[in-house]
């Protein structure tokens, strides 16, 4: 069986983070495994408060994760903070996992803060280079390119720049674009359009720790790039098209609803 680590926060909601990680992870048939950097207090509504774990801590659980079992990809989530983003990028140099996909989560569904806006800077320096895939949506390339972002051609130029950032590839998720929901692959070499009808629902929550999960299970079962984020797109798509109604906010998607219906595809 893959072995695929998520190193991220913890949602106790279940929604995204850690949770949401390990539920993508288990329905793609990969051992999933989970390195905490902080705890979250957050439902569908609102973020209550953040605890970080400390830097060593963090080191210390991927240090037990490397020198046991391995991994046959990594999914880095929320950071939160300068100290957290220099010790994950200290451990993926020290231990150059094959497939490292980076989710800059900047911002909960509901709009709350995830990472302290000192800590950009850092994540263009230190977390961006370790990474194989960079998956930011919108507003996070927005950020991390200083740009405006309202076209295609827009998507594309903040794409060419984030991975002259020194990442292998970029994908920017469109699902806070208007129309269809349209992402975007970079590779260095050529643009991948990735296109779906945008499902009218507020049950959204997790989705970008749930697609850069489903990239990362892909990528462990060896298959190519392009066909990883199309396979992650589809994946997504489903579980938001049949997403719960859990909360008084933005209730999570439905990471089993295919697995449950028609079981677990080893092809």
């Amino acid at each position: 069986m893959k072995k695929v680590l998520s190193i991220a926060g913890s949602d106790c909601s279940g929604g995204a983070g850690i949770q949401a990680d390990l539920k993508t992870f288990s329905a793609h048939g990969v051992f999933g495994m989970s390195v905490i950097v902080s705890v979250v207090a957050e439902n569908t509504s609102r973020v209550m408060d953040i605890q970080n774990i400390r830097p060593d801590m963090v080191e210390k659980q991927i240090d037990a994760v490397f020198e046991d079992i391995g991994t046959d990809a990594v999914k880095i989530g929320m950071l939160s903070s300068v100290e957290c983003m220099d010790a994950v990028a200290k451990k993926m140099q020290q231990y150059r996992p094959r497939h490292v996909v980076v989710d800059p989560v900047m911002y909960a569904k509901n709009g709350c803060p995830l990472m302290d806006k000192k800590a950009v800077e850092t994540l263009i320096k230190a977390v961006i280079p370790v990474s194989d895939v960079c998956t930011p949506n919108i507003p996070e390339a927005e950020k991390i390119t200083g740009m405006k972002i309202t076209s295609i051609k827009e998507t594309k130029e903040a794409a060419r720049k984030i991975y002259h950032m020194g990442c292998k590839a970029v994908v920017i998720k469109g699902g806070h674009a208007t129309g269809n929901a349209l992402d975007i692959l970079f590779d260095g070499k050529q643009f991948y359009d990735y296109e779906s009808v945008r499902i009218n629902t507020p049950n959204t929550h997790g989705t970008g720790c749930t697609f850069s999960s489903a990239i990362a299970s892909q990528l462990a079962k060896e298959m190519s790039l392009p066909d990883a984020v199309g396979a992650a797109k589809a994946y997504v798509t489903t579980a938001i098209e049949h997403s719960l109604g859990i909360g008084k906010g933005n209730g999570p998607t439905h990471h089993f609803w295919d697995l449950y219906r028609h079981g677990l595809n080893e092809g």
